[in-house]
């Protein structure tokens, strides 16, 4: 029986415990003036992904999306959303936990993110900006070969 128990205390766990919006701020310095321009805005689109050990095996992941869109140099508005994630994360080998926490983690937060943004933007009075989907796994890919190279990582764009 006490045999049993420690198995199943071996086992690998992955547990979401909550998902949630962390932080949204939603700027529109130029308004009303700019809303009456008629040319075409160029929006700038910034991804980041964040861990934080909370306590032994629980970790927050937070997936921090920019979205700054402007006509000439004036800005139209300018979004920022944190979404985040409590996750339990137990007996995962050491090998696999940055995948676990760099890509699996982000997958399922990301869109929350993606809903939010468009939703405080829609709200705004502008047409939804919807965020492409996101290949963790190469993004993840790319942060290490820059951390193996010495570069600090750069946001994703």
């Amino acid at each position: 029986m006490a045999e049993e128990t420690n198995n199943q205390l071996d086992q690998p766990v992955f547990q979401i415990q909550r998902v949630y919006l962390k932080d949204l701020s939603l700027e529109q310095p130029n308004s009303p003036a700019i809303l009456l321009e008629q040319h075409q805005p160029s929006v700038d689109i910034q991804l980041a992904v964040a861990a934080n050990n909370l306590v032994d095996g629980v970790f927050e992941i937070t997936v921090t999306g920019t979205v700054h869109t402007k006509i000439e140099d004036k800005t139209l508005f300018l979004v920022e959303a944190k979404q985040a994630g409590i996750f339990e994360v137990r007996n995962i080998p050491e090998d696999q936990m940055g995948v676990v926490l760099g890509v699996a983690c982000p997958q399922i937060v990301y869109p929350y993110l993606r809903g939010n943004i468009a939703d405080v933007i829609n709200r705004a009075g502008f047409p939804p900006v919807h965020l492409a989907e996101i290949n963790f796994q190469a993004m993840y890919e790319q942060q290490q070969q820059q951390q193996a190279n010495g570069a600090p990582p750069a946001p994703v764009q």
